[in-house]
C-alpha cells in the first residue's frame, strides 16, 4: 500500500511496519466497533492479538514523527483551520484524560475524554491534521502520571493554548492558512482571537451571548486633572457603552434572510441574520482597543428560533453574505467525524494510557486521510464498502506477495475433485 510507505522510517523494525498495515486494515474493516480484538478477526494476515495490542500500548514509536509525514503527504496544501474540542463519552475513570467536564457529544457536563482537533477544510475535502488530548489538572499529579503514562515534559495546557500550538505546527508544514474557524469555546477567549490578529488571520469563531463590545469603534478622551498627577489612560468618551452580543441583538427590528448551498452536498441553508462592526470590550478593562470586527447575530426559522453568535474577522467592506457564508464552513466538522467515529472508530479506543490513545488516534487520522487522498485523486466520492473492497484486494495481494506458498496451495487445490 504506497500511502503507508511514507511512514515507514517512523517505526522501528520491520514488525511495526506489519502492524501499522493490520491496524489500518483493521480500521478500514466492516467491524461496527473498533476494538483491538474485533479488527484482528477481519485482518487478512492477523499475526498474535498480543503483537497487536503492544504495537498500540507499549510500542516505543513516535507519534509525532507520525503526525509530521502525515501533514508532508496531504496532497493538497491551502485551506481553512477548524478547531473543534472533540469528546468521547466513557463509563469508567481510568482512561487517560477522563473526568467530569462539557460533553459536546452528550451536550452536557459528563464523563468524558475531550481532545482538541485541527482540520483542513478545502471547501471540497477536510483533512485532519492534528490532535491534542486536553489533561485536566488531576491528570498531571505524579500519582496519575505514572498511571497513564503520561510524559514529564507534558504540562496543563488550556483547549486554545493547545490550538495554537496545532496551528504553529500545521503552519510549519507548508500550508497556506487561509483563515481559522471555531466554536465558542475558542472564540470567547481573547487571547486566541489576539493572535489571530497577530498572524493576520481571518476568522469566524463562535462566541457566548454574554460576551461585550461597543459599537463601532468607540471614542475616548485624556481627562486633565484638576490636581495631582496627569492621567496615564484614557476615558470613554460621553455616551459610549458597553453592550452584551445579545443585547444588541435585541435591539435590531430589521433581521435579513439568507440562502446558501454547501459545495459539496448541495444541501441549501436559510437564516435570518444581522451583523454589525463592533470591537471587542474585553481589552478596555486593561485601557487597550482589540481590532474592530463583525458581529454576526443568527436565529434559524424554527417555530422558538435559537440565536447564535460569531465573531468574523474580515474587511469592513464585506458583504453580509460573505461574512454568514464563512461563519458556515464549520459544517465540514460535522460530516469529518460522522465518519471518523461512526466508520473508523475514533472514538472506540479502549486503552487508559497516553501514548495508546495518541497511537490510536494518529493512525486514525492516517486512515482517514488517505480516503480523502483518494477521493481527490479520483475526482469522485468513494463509499465506505466500495474503499473496503479496494483495500481487501489490496492487502490480499500483499499477503500473497509475502507468502507466495498460500498461492501454491490453492492452485494444487483447484486439481482436487470433491464429491459432495
Amino acid at each position: 500500500m504506497t500511502w503507508l510507505e511514507a511512514f515507514k522510517e517512523c517505526f522501528g523494525h520491520r514488525a511495526q511496519v506489519l502492524a501499522l498495515r493490520r491496524y489500518v486494515q483493521g480500521l478500514l474493516s466492516d467491524s461496527a466497533r473498533k476494538s483491538m480484538e474485533a479488527m484482528l478477526a477481519r485482518v487478512t494476515d492477523p499475526g498474535s492479538y498480543q503483537a497487536f495490542h503492544h504495537f498500540i500500548t507499549d510500542a516505543p514509536w513516535d507519534a509525532d514523527c507520525v503526525w509530521r509525514r502525515l501533514r508532508g503527504v496531504i496532497p493538497e496544501r491551502e485551506g481553512w483551520l477548524i478547531f473543534d474540542g472533540t469528546s468521547f463519552p466513557k463509563q469508567g475513570t481510568h482512561s487517560v484524560g477522563v473526568a467530569r467536564q462539557y460533553c459536546g457529544a452528550l451536550g452536557k457536563i459528563a464523563n468524558c475524554q475531550v481532545a482538541v482537533t485541527a482540520a483542513l477544510w478545502t471547501e471540497v475535502r477536510a483533512y485532519l491534521l492534528g490532535a491534542a488530548l486536553y489533561l485536566p489538572e488531576e491528570w498531571l499529579t505524579d500519582a496519575a502520571r505514572e498511571q497513564a503514562r503520561v510524559p514529564a515534559t507534558i504540562r496543563f495546557q488550556e483547549k486554545w493554548r493547545q490550538a495554537l500550538a496545532l496551528l504553529r505546527q500545521v503552519r510549519a508544514s507548508g500550508f497556506t492558512i487561509t483563515g481559522v474557524l471555531a466554536d465558542a469555546e475558542f472564540g470567547d477567549n481573547g487571547l486566541f482571537r489576539a493572535m489571530l490578529h497577530r498572524l493576520r488571520l481571518p476568522y469566524a469563531v463562535g462566541i457566548s451571548s454574554h460576551l461585550t463590545v461597543f459599537r463601532g469603534t468607540p471614542r475616548f478622551v485624556w481627562p486633565t486633572a484638576r490636581q495631582g498627577r496627569p492621567r496615564k489612560h484614557p476615558e470613554l468618551a460621553a455616551g459610549i457603552h458597553v453592550l452584551s452580543a445579545a443585547d444588541v441583538a435585541a435591539a435590531r427590528s430589521t433581521w435579513h434572510r439568507i440562502s446558501w448551498r454547501n459545495r459539496r452536498e448541495g444541501r441549501r441553508w436559510t437564516v435570518e441574520c444581522v451583523a454589525m462592526r463592533v470591537t471587542p470590550a474585553h481589552d478596555w478593562r486593561h485601557r487597550h482597543l482589540a481590532p474592530e470586527v463583525w458581529l454576526l447575530c443568527e436565529r434559524d426559522l424554527g417555530a422558538t428560533p435559537r440565536t447564535k453568535y460569531y465573531f468574523v474577522h474580515l474587511p469592513a467592506t464585506a458583504s453580509l453574505k460573505q461574512v454568514v457564508r464563512l461563519a458556515h464552513q464549520r459544517w465540514a466538522i460535522e460530516q469529518q467525524y460522522q465518519e471518523l467515529k461512526t466508520e473508523l472508530g475514533l472514538d472506540h479506543f479502549e486503552g487508559r494510557t497516553f501514548p495508546g490513545w495518541h497511537h490510536h488516534v494518529v493512525l486514525t487520522a492516517i486512515t482517514y486521510n488517505f480516503l480523502q487522498a483518494e477521493r481527490h485523486r479520483m475526482r469522485v466520492g468513494l463509499t465506505f464498502p466500495a474503499v473496503r473492497g479496494i483495500v481487501q484486494e489490496i492487502f490480499t495481494a500483499y499477503l500473497f506477495a509475502q507468502r507466495p506458498q498460500y498461492l501454491e496451495r490453492i492452485e494444487a487445490l483447484r486439481s482436487v475433485q470433491l464429491r459432495i
